[in-house]
């Protein structure tokens, strides 16, 4: 999977790694829908994430051959503060290269994790079911869920993390994540690269 996973974003670096936003349909609209697409069987250790700051999106893809197809998307809530992330308290969601992707470190069950925002609702339950712990140099990066601050998302109020609503990220955890699952995230200029175009193109929505 890592060879592989290498030559897919070593051409795609090829493409140009700032391709715009050229499909009116990926523009994020304020009440955005999870979707899930059909795909072949891939195997977990197939798939990876690309995180958006643009679209406020989080893509699951799967390598099925030679061919990446788009498995879900998901709305999602990042940093209410724009680039990259330089230090701790920056409130800032740090961002990568297609070809040195963070990756999963853990996955830890948050439901009874609390926060204070400092917002005067306290310490309250504030990650849904799980925490994704990332590793991206920073401590404390994660993607977990919104409970008690599900209209965030899609948005930017987050500390720092990726924010899903928390039915999502039961369903991110249970289909798709496993230790060292590659996470990409954008920075706010990039917008979908020629092979997301692609995969996008052919992708097929799953009917409820």
């Amino acid at each position: 999977m890592k060879k592989v996973f290498t030559l897919l974003l070593l051409g795609c670096l090829a493409l140009g790694a700032k391709a715009q936003i050229v499909d009116a349909e990926l523009a994020t609209k304020p009440a955005d829908k999870t979707v899930f697409y059909q795909t072949p069987d891939i195997e977990k250790k197939n798939t990876f994430i690309v995180v958006s700051k643009t679209e406020l999106r989080l893509y699951v893809y799967g390598i099925a051959g030679k061919d990446t197809v788009l498995m879900a998307k998901f709305p999602a809530c990042l940093s209410r503060n724009k680039g990259q992330k330089q230090r701790k308290g920056d409130n800032k969601t740090p961002e990568c290269k297609q070809s040195k992707p963070f990756h999963i470190q853990a996955i830890r069950n948050s439901s009874a994790w609390t926060h204070n925002f400092h917002d005067g609702r306290g310490n309250i339950k504030a990650y849904g079911a799980w925490f994704l712990s990332l590793y991206t140099g920073f401590q404390g990066i994660g993607i977990h869920g919104s409970t008690n601050n599900e209209s965030s998302v899609p948005g930017r109020h987050s500390e720092g993390c990726i924010r899903l609503r928390d039915p999502d990220i039961i369903i991110l955890k249970e289909r798709y994540a496993y230790i060292n699952m590659p996470v990409i995230i954008k920075n706010e200029t990039e917008g979908p690269w020629p092979w997301e175009l692609k995969a996008h193109a052919k992708a097929v929505p799953v009917k409820k």
